[in-house]
């Protein structure tokens, strides 16, 4: 979950982007900049506080070559803030609000085994029908769910787990199941 922090400094970069109609560019500036912090040569500098702001912006503009100035300016006030630290989930959550705007929804799935890359693809299609709209499937594994799918669109969640079936009989029988 992103830090409050985070969504307003995202917030902010989809309504600038959105007023200049580049959604795409920025999203493309984010995904770029959360990439390059990753470093950890670059971020250890970048977080450096002996280290003056001019020198942090000049590595950045070297680093960054061909980035939005707009973008560039909001990573200079998250290293002058010292929030860098949050650059991931503002990515996140901007991506989050573009998609939102294309009509694109996304979906977590807990299964308790690995699913295939085709799995993945029917279950999009299958909860875009559902919901309608497309949407994107981030997968996660779970052995302890046994077995079926816990799914999160939106605020939905639907448990078809094994798991929750087996607690929902053990309480439908009064609990006498073990």
């Amino acid at each position: 979950m992103a830090s409050a922090a985070a969504r307003r400094h995202a917030r902010a970069a989809f309504q600038i982007a959105l007023e200049r109609n580049e959604l795409d560019i920025w999203r493309g500036d984010l995904e770029n900049l959360s990439q390059a912090v990753k470093d950890p040569l670059l971020y250890a500098f970048l977080e450096n506080p002996k280290v003056h702001l001019d020198s942090k912006v000049k590595v950045l503009r070297q680093v960054l070559t061909g980035i939005n100035p707009m973008v560039l300016n909001l990573v200079q006030l998250l290293v002058s803030r010292g929030r860098l630290n949050i650059i991931t989930d503002v990515v996140r959550e901007y991506g989050r609000m573009v998609d939102e705007k294309k009509g694109i929804a996304h979906a977590g799935v807990t299964a308790a085994v690995k699913l295939s890359s085709d799995e993945e693809d029917k279950l999009a299609r299958r909860l875009g029908d559902i919901v309608g709209s497309k949407v994107v499937v981030s997968s996660d594994v779970a052995p302890e769910i046994i077995g079926g799918l816990i799914i999160k669109v939106g605020d939905k969640l639907i448990d078809g787990s094994t798991k929750s079936k087996f607690t929902a009989l053990k309480k439908s029988m009064g609990g006498s199941v073990k």
